[in-house]
């Protein structure tokens, strides 16, 4: 009969309590990634538990000291509240909290976090401006980038020449970009240049101003089929993520704070279970406004997103001489949710 192994007196054993949620689970909570992404770097040997390597399925047990790449982290058994920020990100700033390239980043001008860590809901590239999701939950933000829930992109793109009716019908359809499955727009919308002309053009220019929406988020998507077929992009907005539009007013570089009733609908459009909203966010209170980060107070590139009236306002004419973007509405009972009226437009379908 063997012994029964020794005990280390300064040692007390803790048994597995099935109530403790998962390592991986717990991590991505704390806002470090999701939990596809925790999971992975646990199987890659680079998360440790009181000094011991991790192991996937492991609980996380009270009192534990976690570490990732060997930097501590405070995971905790009760996740914090969901919280949430549209940031208009201007022309310049990359979506990465580590640049090799030392240059400015979005993550810069957000408010600290007690733990975890912001992540952005998809990426803008350099030179692309608009509307960006930030949030500290990594089921959240894993959700509304997850291709299977399809929410839609829209987009204010400035087209060197004019599309024609062909062209339009070829993106509508669907173009090769990089190998893989053809890449398509849902609608395209010619944008109307002041004083009800056709577009920008008709004024001399030779920018032409287009409304796209898309249901995908690859690499420089919306740029890469404009040149496919034959024209280039000078200027390009995001300007609606899902049922979420850019904020009425919000300077560029400047970001506001969403209220539980917009990150409850966010959840909601992408099947989120009602237990990841059952902690309220700080600024969640009804009785506090929305908190606002500053924004960039120097010359930009262009006008700011007009969104004052429940009517389409007219684009106000940028630096070049072109028409700007009328910019989506936003829903004035709570900041950002987007009711874009339909009537008078002018679009093109497949």
């Amino acid at each position: 009969m063997k012994p029964e192994p020794q005990t280390p007196r300064n040692k007390a054993v803790t048994a597995p309590v099935s109530g403790q949620p998962k390592l991986h689970k717990a991590l991505a909570q704390a806002g470090l990634g999701s939990r596809l992404d925790m999971e992975r770097a646990i199987e890659e040997g680079r998360v440790t538990v009181d000094g011991q390597q991790a192991r996937v399925g492991q609980r996380l047990q009270p009192g534990g000291k976690v570490r990732l790449d060997g930097k501590p982290v405070r995971a905790t058994a009760a996740p914090p509240p969901v919280r949430a920020l549209a940031y208009h990100k201007p022309v310049g700033e990359v979506v990465t909290h580590d640049d090799p390239q030392n240059r400015p980043t979005v993550f810069a001008r957000l408010p600290p976090l007690a733990h975890g860590k912001w992540l952005a809901v998809g990426r803008l590239d350099l030179n692309t401006e608009g509307l960006l999701l930030i949030t500290n939950s990594g089921d959240l933000a894993n959700r509304l980038m997850h291709p299977s829930f399809g929410l839609e992109r829209e987009y204010a793109v400035r087209v060197l020449g004019a599309l024609s009716d062909e062209e339009k019908q070829r993106l509508l359809a669907g173009v090769a970009i990089d190998g893989g499955p053809p890449a398509r727009f849902n609608t395209i919308e010619d944008e109307s240049g002041p004083g009800g002309g056709k577009n920008s053009s008709d004024e001399g220019g030779v920018n032409r101003w287009y409304r796209v929406t898309i249901a995908e988020g690859r690499n420089r998507e919306v740029r890469r089929m404009i040149e496919a077929a034959g024209h280039a992009v000078s200027r390009l907005i995001r300007i609606r993520y899902g049922l979420f539009a850019l904020p009425k007013g919000l300077k560029r570089g400047a970001w506001v704070e969403l209220d539980m009733p917009a990150i409850r609908a966010l959840g909601q459009a992408v099947d989120a279970p009602p237990e990841l909203f059952d902690r309220r966010a700080p600024a969640a209170n009804p009785g506090q406004p929305a908190r606002r980060g500053r924004g960039d107070r120097s010359k930009s590139s262009g006008p700011r997103p007009d969104m004052s009236s429940p009517k389409r306002a007219k684009p106000r004419r940028a630096a070049d001489g072109n028409a700007a973007p009328r910019q989506a509405l936003a829903r004035p009972s709570h900041a950002g949710y987007a009711n874009r009226p339909n009537a008078g437009r002018k679009k093109t379908t497949r």
